[in-house]
């Protein structure tokens, strides 16, 4: 599918180059998303792991949200 940019009123067709660095930006853009992602998604684990470890450890639901705002 053909890729354009607008130069003044002109639609032009990006070729060559232009067409390669618009892809790799938009490579780029979308891995971006894909890791700030992972790490949102990580971030929740460890904090649910951390939440369930205190509590195994003998602490009630008060504590553990005391301690950590959970």
């Amino acid at each position: 599918m053909a890729k354009y940019k607008m130069v003044g009123n002109n639609r032009i067709e990006l070729k060559g180059e232009e067409l390669s660095a618009f892809e790799q930006m938009q490579t780029d853009a979308h891995n971006y998303f894909l890791l700030q992602k992972q790490k949102e998604t990580d971030a929740e684990t460890k904090k649910a792991s951390g939440k369930q470890k205190l509590l195994d450890l003998g602490l009630t639901e008060e504590e553990v949200k005391a301690l950590i705002g959970v």
